[in-house]
């Protein structure tokens, strides 16, 4: 699920930091994209349909690995990108009911750097982005199934950053908040090992866990402040892109809120030593 994402850019030269990254105000997710891409799923909660989500994720993620890499790009041109992907698929290992995507979402950045600017494509459960994105619309029905392929719609969306939603794209199905951390720049493993929310929220009202981890995140970029101001440049990336979708995830948020106060302390830390 993981993508190549942001670690070779680097920081824009226009690139302006704000000291905190600010909550919107999120509303509810669309009921109508909910019963869009599961009709019969009723008044069922938000909450539920969640947690329901996270204990079928290793058939979602046995769907996705069925597909065929040779037949489903990474990235597709603007100029060709076609109404529909037609992927062979191949019986996972180790799943009996696997859960095939439904949609592929073609991400462009809203702001394109050039006129090469591509489409990043990722299979999707339609279900996982109604659940998760109170900004989306309800996505269009699915193509029905071949016995040896899907047809998956291929709907763009641009976003303040496309390498930035491969985190939110891996996060949406295993809520794991160690890979974001890793996505964004080097964490210590023994801080990652014990990651959990309640950990989080500790770390964020401990100075000398933040100072400590700032500092290994300092002497890990070697104390260059253009390698850290690409760090922070990332985390900001994320950060829009989830103001963009609308996801309203404490765990997630607060996790961005640990990354973005590590790096600046890490960006403190090497201007001192200047």
């Amino acid at each position: 699920m993981h993508r190549q994402s942001t670690s070779k850019r680097s920081a824009p030269s226009n690139f302006q930091l704000p000291r905190t990254l600010v909550r919107p105000s999120f509303t509810e997710v669309s009921r109508a994209a909910l019963l869009a891409a599961s009709p019969d799923l009723g008044n069922v909660s938000v909450e539920f349909i969640r947690k329901n989500l996270l204990s079928t994720a290793p058939q979602m993620l046995a769907g996705t690995s069925a597909l065929s890499p040779s037949h489903l790009p990474s990235a597709l041109p603007k100029s060709s990108l076609p109404p529909y992907i037609t992927v062979p698929i191949f019986p996972p290992r180790g799943c009996e009911h696997p859960s095939y995507p439904t949609h592929a979402l073609a991400i462009s950045n809203a702001c394109p750097s050039g006129p090469d600017d591509v489409h990043l494509i990722f299979p999707v459960h339609a279900l996982v982005l109604a659940a998760h994105c109170s900004k989306l619309p309800a996505l269009p029905p699915p193509a029905p199934r071949g016995s040896t392929s899907v047809h998956l719609p291929c709907l763009p969306l641009a976003l303040p950053s496309a390498p930035a939603f491969a985190i939110l794209h891996a996060f949406m199905y295993s809520k794991r908040l160690d890979a974001v951390l890793t996505a964004l720049f080097p964490i210590p493993p023994p801080f990652l090992r014990a990651l959990t929310h309640k950990t989080v929220r500790a770390t964020l009202q401990s100075g000398a866990d933040l100072h400590h981890l700032s500092a290994h995140l300092c002497a890990a970029s070697t104390a260059n402040v253009q390698i850290l101001m690409t760090h922070t440049a990332h985390v900001k990336e994320l950060w829009q892109d989830m103001v963009a979708l609308g996801i309203d995830d404490p765990a997630l948020w607060d996790t961005v809120e640990l990354a973005y106060e590590i790096v600046l302390g890490a960006l403190n830390l090497a201007v001192m030593t200047k």
